[in-house]
């Protein structure tokens, strides 16, 4: 049968203040709806699957501290379907783990791995593209498949693949080579080229082959995760994983599994996917995400700007009022205990600005 899980660990460190170790940005309502409400990523990404699997055959794989949160936030879930990673061990492991026990539920499961980072519009062409994905395992049951993103622009932030050889899957071809991020001259020489595609970090394969690659290429992986699903599932289970999870090599799913295996022609493949697409991973991103005023400032919550532009303001707090004079090109976010100030060019360093805040004052603001 098809599955699919949701991949929603991470912490969303560039979206600090308003991103926090104990509420991460998946969690977070920045996604505005038809009804001028807001929702979380992570809802939207649970409601994009709902319309082509149901609710049992999707799964969440996160960090074991935001196991409640998720059960609040998606009340559908079933209760069995949330992973909790007792530490974060990069993707490789979190891939595999969430393979390992849909395939001890489903021995022939196919698993679609996709994102709680990311808006997709529209929902309906993503749908039919993921199920060209699944059926394309029909032709090729043993090969991995990744959602590849038509580019829009020579983007330096995002991994690409190259199509390859066609397959005669309408919309699928071979995979011929996997890229990291290029400089500008590189990503306008694939923009020009027609034959790249953005790397959206989403796949769809049979749970066992992405388990066999690993044992092939990350044995030392494929060995602890034995160790996991060979327990009886409940509090043994639960043991066994506090214990094995942690000491697993960290490494991220393409270097260990897409990357040697697009050394063998014809086993990766890439679905085009041909859709407005929003990687929510920095404040310039989820400006996409809210509502622009007439001089093209992102603003959410009590903000008044004047004579300013292209600024990014947000407030949480209902009480607190940020108001701008003068302000161009900036990122100001206030929370309950955090204002935060910086050019919009600068927005990538917001990560490097929270370790300076740790260093100084701790994980208190963390």
């Amino acid at each position: 049968m098809r599955h699919a899980v949701i991949m929603a660990g991470g912490s969303g460190t560039r979206l600090w203040p308003l991103s926090r170790a104990g509420r991460p940005k998946q969690l977070l309502d920045v996604v505005s709806g038809p009804d001028g409400g807001a929702h979380s990523l992570l809802v939207e990404a649970f409601d994009r699957l709902r319309t082509l699997l149901p609710a049992d055959r999707i799964w969440v794989c996160t960090a074991a501290r935001y196991g409640e949160q998720v059960r609040a936030a998606l009340p559908e879930l079933h209760a069995d379907r949330l992973i909790l990673e007792p530490v974060a061990r990069d993707t490789a492991n979190a891939v595999g783990l969430a393979a390992a026990l849909v395939a001890d539920v489903d021995p022939d499961a196919e698993l679609a791995v996709v994102s709680a980072d990311h808006v997709i519009r529209p929902v309906d062409r993503f749908v039919a593209v993921l199920a060209t994905a699944f059926d394309a395992l029909s032709a090729r049951p043993d090969s991995l498949v990744t959602l590849g993103i038509t580019p829009t622009s020579p983007a330096t932030g995002f991994g690409y693949v190259q199509r390859g050889a066609p397959t005669g899957i309408p919309g699928v071809a071979e995979a011929a080579a996997f890229r990291e991020k290029p400089d500008r001259v590189t990503a306008e020489a694939y923009l020009a080229s027609e034959t790249y595609l953005w790397n959206s970090g989403m796949f769809v394969w049979r749970a066992q082959t992405v388990l066999d690659a690993l044992a092939r290429h990350l044995p030392e992986t494929a060995a602890g995760l034995r160790r996991i699903v060979t327990a009886e599932r409940g509090p043994a289970r639960d043991a066994v994983l506090a214990e094995v999870f942690p000491t697993l090599p960290r490494i991220s799913v393409d270097y260990a599994v897409l990357e040697p295996a697009a050394a063998e022609p014809g086993r990766v493949l890439v679905a085009d996917l041909d859709v407005d697409w929003l990687d929510v991973g920095s404040w310039p991103a989820l400006a996409h995400t809210l509502d622009p005023d007439g001089a093209g400032n992102a603003v959410r919550g009590l903000t008044v700007v004047l004579d300013g532009s292209g600024n990014i303001v947000l407030s949480d707090d209902p009480a607190h009022v940020v108001a701008l004079v003068g302000v161009r090109n900036s990122v100001v976010v206030h929370t309950a205990d955090v204002t935060m100030v910086c050019p919009v060019a600068d927005a990538e360093r917001v990560k490097e600005l929270l370790a300076a805040v740790e260093e100084r004052h701790g994980l208190r603001y963390s």
